[in-house]
Order: structure tokens, then C-alpha cells, then sequence
């Protein structure tokens, strides 16, 4: 499929759509690909941060989304 007639069967789709609210997260969509991102800088304790995180995943130390899941349960729980 060539890009003029994938752009042409995104606009028909587009125009056929009635739900506000998919119309609005397809023009978000559509925004975010024309804004220019910019980059976060982080300071040195946010790289530490960072850093640690990361050290800590690779020896195993994290909670899978379930463990975290039940502990906030139990916690919620308490």
C-alpha cells in the first residue's frame, strides 16, 4: 500500500467516525506526532536515582505487579 492510499483510507475512517470522544484521542494522537518533544533533563540526584533503580532490578530486588497488587491490598486492608 502506497502512503497516499493509506493517508486516504486513514482520512475516509476518520471522517465516518461519530464518537467524540475516539475523535479526540485520534487528533491527540495526531498532535503528538507534530509537536516537537522535548527532552527531560535531569538533575544528578534524579541520574543517582536512576541508577539505583536499575542496579536494584538487576539483583532481583522488585515486586512483580501482582506482589505489589497484594501488598497494597494488605496494606489497604491493615
Amino acid at each position: 500500500m502506497t502512503k497516499s492510499t493509506f493517508k486516504e483510507q486513514l482520512i475516509s475512517k476518520i471522517q465516518n467516525i461519530e464518537d467524540v470522544t475516539i475523535l479526540k484521542e485520534v487528533y491527540r494522537l495526531l498532535e503528538i506526532e507534530s509537536e516537537d518533544l522535548e527532552s527531560y533533563i535531569l538533575t544528578d540526584e534524579q541520574i543517582s536515582i536512576v541508577n539505583e533503580a536499575r542496579e536494584q532490578i538487576r539483583n532481583g530486588q522488585f515486586l512483580t505487579h501482582e506482589e505489589a497488587h497484594n501488598k497494597i491490598n494488605q496494606w489497604l486492608n491493615k
